[in-house]
């Protein structure tokens, strides 16, 4: 089983547990905000099993239909999160709305408050370990989930505060108008997550530290070429695309050709991980004037 797949069911099992725990402290409380806060956990749930599906189809390989592989699958998990994110924000939102005009005492709200804090910093700790280890595996649905993990962090701790203050004050319209205000934070949080896993679905560039790093490689391991040209990327989940025109003299053989070409994959896969490399060869009477990438003479 690989480390994706591990963690995509150690959120759903987690999941599991906190919805359990803020149900229990709604249940106890009667508060708006713990209502809406476990309505946001149940959302939860649902991503979490949906980064579960996308990695087990990302993780498939290439096949007569899908050539390039299923790395775009986590993309759509992601846009389903974020979509799902901005969902629970209008699912309290109304509940806010709701218990702004009947505002009411809460039962036990201390016990609830501590019940509530317990699912919260098991959110926080497994927000931070999904979100680094995401990055470390490239998988955008782990990174997806663990920033919506951390919404979901932030969400209780704006209920929390709410809470406190209406029991302090007696000021019970508190609970829903601090509903209210956590639900904005999470409609942003959702727009973020939709946007980033669009640029992935929409083949948006490798970040520019990565392009400088290809461009490196080129220059340093095509030596014996004339230049490279054209130069292309693009990510899709854990995947890189890398593809560019090299430039060789016209009377160089094919043998040698193919020799640089495979120097240049070598050190691409050193350096970028899990790296698809392209290289179309033209002869020298090919060579540009622009977005040339100078070939070092070695």
């Amino acid at each position: 089983m690989s480390d994706k797949l591990k963690l995509a069911i150690g959120s759903l099992l987690l999941g599991l547990v906190v919805l359990a725990l803020k149900l229990l402290a709604w249940a106890l409380t009667g508060s708006v905000a713990l209502l809406s806060d476990a309505l946001e956990s149940t959302v939860n749930l649902a991503t979490a099993l949906a980064a579960l599906i996308a990695i087990r189809v990302a993780a498939m390989p290439a096949d007569t239909n899908h050539p390039f592989g299923h790395h775009k699958a986590e993309y759509f998990s992601a846009v389903l999160e974020g979509v799902l994110i901005i969902v629970a924000a209008l699912l309290i939102l109304r509940e806010a709305w709701a218990g702004f005009w009947a505002p009411r005492p809460l039962d036990a709200p201390l016990l609830g408050l501590a019940i509530n804090a317990g699912a919260t910093a098991l959110n926080a700790a497994w927000a931070f370990v999904l979100v680094r280890q995401g990055r470390r595996l490239r998988s955008p649905a782990l990174v997806a989930d663990g920033k919506h993990l951390w919404a979901d962090v932030v969400t209780s701790g704006g209920v929390a505060l709410g809470v406190l203050l209406a029991l302090v004050t007696g000021w019970w319209v508190l609970d829903p108008v601090m509903a209210a205000l956590v639900a904005v934070n999470i409609l942003w949080s959702g727009y973020s997550v939709v946007m980033a896993s669009l640029s992935g679905l929409m083949d948006e560039a490798v970040p520019e530290d990565v392009q400088e790093k290809i461009r490196t490689v080129i220059s340093a391991q095509a030596t014996g070429a004339v230049e490279a040209h054209d130069l292309k990327t693009r990510h899709a989940g854990s995947a890189t695309f890398v593809e560019f025109h090299l430039v060789v003299p016209g009377e160089m053989s094919v043998f040698d050709a193919h020799e640089i070409c495979d120097r240049v994959e070598r050190e691409m896969a050193r350096a970028v991980p899990d790296v698809h490399t392209t290289i179309h060869v033209e002869p020298d009477h090919k060579s540009k004037d622009s977005g040339v990438i100078p070939v070092d003479e070695g």
